[in-house]
Formats: structure tokens, C-alpha cells, sequence
């Protein structure tokens, strides 16, 4: 690996993309292998101040704003697979990186394991977090439904208020305030404990960039049009790279969409956590940090 002097550990860098769009990245942790971190959505931003502290004594962690989401530069796309690996190898060429671990979550996952199903060479290992596979939308996302309403419904007002600000939201009437309430009540279902549900969600708000509708709404498209196919199951097949899966037991997304994953992969390990929701590393920190640096469990 190349040691990259010239870059600050502790204030963000803007990274520029081949294509002149600037990313926002930060480095950070003093530990002696690179790992670099794709957060989830699409249209989100970087939310890994907590998993950067938990890894910092081992890792030197790299985080990134996916192009025109949270503190990278507004830009009109393209929103595609292709272009946001592209992005990803501009970062590690950033921080002069040959080869990196890579840390994907939820959307990030599948972004993180399109990079190394396009550059092997480049990834020493993939911890894949609360992905759902590379099988079609249909082998789990009614089922997601299913659980998010079962589990935002505990509470009636609050599953009232979300459907009333989704309504005014699809309306063109929210403000930017009600679009951030909606989305701390929407991410309060991806909690197991319910009694700090609300303030873990509002944690992830905050500091509040909005959401990049646009980007969601296409790579979310991509997806239904390219996961779920046999040639992207041969590709799993032949990753020759080592990958850890870390699930928490009670996302809403069924455990059993990453099956398909777990299936092709040739070298894999699997680690699920009781108790912890779609953000592990929140509800059951020791575990994810056992489980991502390969931490007998006690």
C-alpha cells in the first residue's frame, strides 16, 4: 500500500472524479489497514462516526460522500452502478490506496461488492452489512413491507404522522423540516429497541442534508432491472476475494434475501447479530466490532 503524506487525517479532502465531480471524503484511526467505507441508501450520506471510533486502533478509515448526496458536490448524476464504482476508485487513488478493505452498508453493500466484482485485485476483503443480496426485489421486499409497517405501527400516532407527512411529501408540499421528521420516523423502524428507536433515527438526521431523491429513485430502478440475473450469480461465484457478511437479527429486511448471496460466494463467513436491527453497529457494538475485524466472539 501507498502512503498517501499529503492528505490531513482529522479535516475532510475533496476528491475529484474523473469526471470533475467533487466528493467529499475524511480519514481517520490509526490503525495500519485501510478501510474504506460505502454508507447506504441511495441519495443518503456518509452516517459512520460511530463504526470510524469502534475500528479507529485498528484500521485507517476513509469515508465518503456518494456523488451528489450529503457534502459532495450537488450535480445532475449520472446515477448508475458503473459511475459510482468509478467514484469509489477515485477515492482510493485519492488516498493512494492499491489495495483497501471494503465496508458496504445496505445499499453500500451492493455498491461495495460491484467494486470488487469489477476490480478483484484492488479489495483485500468485503464485510457486506445488512445487504439483501443479489437476488430480484421480489424474493424480499414485500416481506420488508410487511415488517416495516408491523414494526413503525407499534406506535399508532407516530405511524399516523408518517403517513401523513409521505402524503404531503408526494404532494410537493413538505419543507425541508418535514422531510427530515419523515425520514427519522421512516428510520425508526430499522431499530429492535423501540424505547430509543426515535433517538437513534434522529442521530442519523443529524446533521441533516436531505435526501437526493433523483439518485434513489434511478439506482433503485438499476437494480430491479440487473440484480437477480444468472450471470450476476456466475460473477459471486468467482470472486476470489474474502468476504464477511455481518447481519443484524432483526432488520426488517428478511435475513433470508442474503442467502442467495451467501450461497454463490466461494470464500465466506457469516455473522449475525441477536438483537440488533438494520444498523448492527448501533445496538450491539461489541459484536460488530468483533465481528468486522475477525474478533473471537467471547
Amino acid at each position: 500500500m501507498a502512503t498517501d503524506t499529503n492528505t490531513d487525517r482529522t479535516e475532510p479532502v475533496t476528491v475529484t472524479a474523473d469526471d470533475g465531480v467533487r466528493l467529499w471524503a475524511r480519514r481517520g484511526g490509526q490503525g495500519s489497514e485501510p478501510l474504506v467505507l460505502c454508507h447506504g441508501g441511495p441519495g443518503l450520506w456518509d452516517m459512520f462516526t460511530d463504526v470510524a471510533a469502534l475500528l479507529a486502533d485498528r484500521a485507517t478509515v476513509i469515508r465518503w460522500d456518494q456523488r451528489g448526496c450529503g457534502r459532495s458536490e450537488r450535480c445532475a448524476g449520472p446515477w448508475t452502478t458503473e459511475r459510482f464504482v468509478a467514484d469509489l476508485d477515485a477515492v482510493r487513488r485519492h488516498f493512494g490506496l492499491d489495495n483497501m478493505t471494503l465496508l458496504g452498508h445496505s445499499w453500500g453493500a451492493q455498491l461495495a461488492l460491484s467494486y470488487a466484482l469489477a476490480h478483484p485485485d484492488r479489495v483485500t476483503r468485503l464485510v457486506y452489512v445488512a445487504g439483501t443480496g443479489i437476488g430480484p426485489d421480489a424474493d424480499w421486499h414485500s416481506a420488508f413491507h410487511e415488517n416495516f409497517r408491523a414494526r413503525i405501527g407499534d406506535d399508532p400516532e407516530r405511524l399516523a404522522r408518517w403517513q401523513e407527512l409521505t402524503e404531503r411529501q408526494e404532494r410537493r408540499e413538505a419543507t425541508a423540516v418535514e422531510d427530515r421528521e419523515a425520514a427519522v420516523l421512516q428510520w425508526s423502524a430499522e431499530f429492535e429497541d423501540r424505547e430509543r428507536a426515535l433517538a437513534h433515527a434522529g442521530r442519523m438526521a443529524d446533521p441533516w442534508f436531505g435526501i437526493n431523491a433523483d439518485c434513489n429513485d434511478a439506482l433503485n430502478a438499476e437494480r430491479r432491472r440487473t440484480w437477480g440475473t444468472p450471470a450476476l450469480e456466475a460473477a459471486c461465484r468467482r470472486l476470489d476475494v474474502p468476504v464477511t457478511v455481518v447481519d443484524g437479527a432483526c432488520d426488517i429486511r428478511p435475513r433470508s434475501a442474503v442467502d442467495s448471496l451467501v450461497r454463490a460466494l466461494p470464500r465466506v463467513r457469516r455473522v449475525v447479530l441477536p438483537g440488533a436491527g438494520h444498523l448492527p453497529w448501533v445496538e450491539d457494538p461489541d459484536g460488530f466490532r468483533k465481528a468486522v475485524l475477525d474478533l473471537p466472539a467471547d
